[in-house]
């Protein structure tokens, strides 16, 4: 979907309807604003039902404080208008009270961004502001001295976070991203201690690029089965969203097209929508002509040559597996017989192999052994088609949680070596 085309307030509703949906706000916490090009400020309205908002309660304010629309703008408007004067660059906000960013909130804590390189890429370093009474004018200068100082997300002191971007969509995925920051970081604290990437994997992520030449595509000559892919890719990834296997920002599918060929999600991409023509051929390590493949293509590719019988590759960072993954720890599969089964054993690699170790990445990654965890990096699953590997994906999550749940009665017990003997034998495993 192209937000480019909506009204301020439908864009205002829909996103707003993302954050509620996925439990980042309750009925009546949080707000959201644009400001567009003639200096008025669109925004939720005052002490309405967040989760039945309709395009028509937004409300709009000029910028000489004339109130157009059928209620009053939300009671924390002055601090939205502090932020517009303070950062002229900020378009549009962000405010809500998703429930591990309020556990920082109210610890008066910062989380650590660099533990996962999207938080990094999106937040930066993450500023605080002191409490102030809401709706106030004090809370409203506290928070915009913050972004003055160049912050583009702020967490509040016992009230939550406040994010800006140069659009809605932009303030909404950086807050997305640090809400999973810090779910991953207050899991992985169960595990043991989470651990930060530094300045140069960091860079070595950001710096991350395709390099791919590219070919001319004509869509006229497309097969049945490459339309039927690309449809299939496209409902896969909003489904993993909608799982929260996915965030807006974070996650990449593709699927083999043929011997030569494979499709691949884009950059940049908002996961909540995705079209099959928005999808990207890479064809005799080319791509498409005018579009970008996602970051991991080259890994991709490279475990598509080493593995015939590889048909899809996805990565994630569900925020169970990923708190394995920022604590470097393995996901022990030996919880159920389904996980053994569908994951074997799986191990942890560095958080440089997916993007200059290939030859390990594919000595690793295999049909015996199709999950990987990424230290920092979320997790890699391989598959013979869409629905299998999905299916991976989600059991690995499962197994993931369920191993974290566990843990404050006593810790899970692994099943021995003999039950898992004799299911290797039942089902014809390789040993």
């Amino acid at each position: 979907m192209n937000y480019a085309y909506l009204h301020p307030r439908d864009e205002i509703t829909l996103t707003l309807a993302r954050i509620y949906h996925y439990k980042m706000t309750t009925t009546s916490g949080g707000n959201l604003s644009i400001m567009d090009e003639n200096g008025d400020i669109w925004i939720t309205p005052a002490r309405l039902d967040k989760g039945n908002l309709k395009a028509e309660d937004i409300v709009c304010v000029k910028p000489d404080g004339t109130v157009v629309g059928s209620h009053p703008p939300s009671s924390e408007f002055p601090f939205h208008k502090s932020v517009y004067e303070a950062r002229p660059d900020i378009k549009a906000v962000v405010h809500a009270h998703p429930i591990a960013l309020v556990a920082f909130s109210i610890s008066k804590k910062l989380p650590d961004t660099k533990i996962i390189p999207q938080a990094f890429r999106w937040n930066g370093a993450v500023g605080f502001a002191a409490y102030g009474i809401p709706g106030s004018q004090d809370l409203g200068d506290k928070i915009a001295a913050k972004f003055a100082e160049g912050f583009d997300s702020v967490i509040l002191e016992s009230h939550g976070v406040c994010c800006g971007g140069s659009s809605l969509q932009d303030a909404f995925q950086r807050f997305e991203t640090l809400e999973l920051c810090c779910k991953t970081q207050i899991k992985g604290s169960m595990l043991g201690e989470p651990k930060s990437l530094s300045d140069q994997q960091l860079q070595l992520e950001s710096k991350s690029g395709t390099g791919l030449d590219s070919f001319e595509y004509d869509p006229s000559m497309m097969s049945i089965k490459e339309k039927d892919l690309r449809n299939q890719l496209c409902r896969f990834v909003e489904r993993g969203y909608r799982q929260r296997l996915l965030t807006g920002t974070i996650g990449t599918f593709s699927v083999r097209l043929d011997e030569n060929s494979f499709l691949i999600t884009p950059r940049p991409l908002d996961r909540f929508s995705m079209l099959p023509e928005e999808v990207v051929m890479v064809r005799k390590g080319k791509r498409e002509m005018t579009k970008t493949p996602s970051h991991g293509v080259l890994a991709h590719q490279a475990i598509y040559h080493a593995h015939p019988e590889i048909n899809c590759v996805i990565n994630a960072s569900p925020v169970n597996a990923l708190a394995f993954s920022v604590c470097h720890q393995e996901i022990d599969t030996r919880t159920l017989p389904e996980c053994y089964i569908f994951l074997r054993e799986v191990r942890v690699l560095p958080f440089e192999t997916t993007f200059n170790n290939y030859e390990e990445l594919v000595a690793r990654l295999s049909p015996r052994n199709p999950a990987v965890v990424f230290e920092n990096n979320g997790v890699m699953v391989v598959g013979s088609d869409l629905l299998a590997t999905f299916d991976r994906l989600e059991v690995l999550e499962c197994a993931a949680e369920a191993i974290l749940n566990s843990l404050p009665i006593g810790g899970h017990v692994p099943m021995d070596a003999k039950v898992i003997e004799d299911i290797c034998e039942a089902f014809n495993l390789e040993k």
